[in-house]
């Protein structure tokens, strides 16, 4: 044989090498769909967060500035009500 045939032989057999490590192996293509849909569900899950952070960081600047957050809070969440209010509350 020519050694220009053993050439193209051996780039033959390395680039069908290379294709199958690409294709098939644990490292190749599959580890990368697997990676990039992990990034993808990340990301998603770090903008929800990012929008609840800045929500909560809205909230305590609200409550830092004054008591009207923190009576309609009271209100909300405890059901408080002033010492001149009154209450009624209507059954269905």
């Amino acid at each position: 044989m020519k050694p220009s045939r053993i050439f193209i032989i051996v780039l033959l057999i390395m680039l069908v090498w290379l294709q199958y490590k690409l294709w098939f192996s644990p490292s190749g293509l599959p580890q990368y769909w697997r990676m990039k849909d992990q990034i993808e569900k990340a990301e998603t899950e770090n903008t929800a967060l990012q929008a609840r952070n800045a929500q909560v960081v809205a909230e305590v600047e609200n409550l830092k500035q004054g008591n009207d957050a923190i009576e309609e809070r009271a209100r909300k969440e405890l059901g408080l009500i002033k010492n001149d209010e009154v209450f009624y509350q209507i059954v269905k």
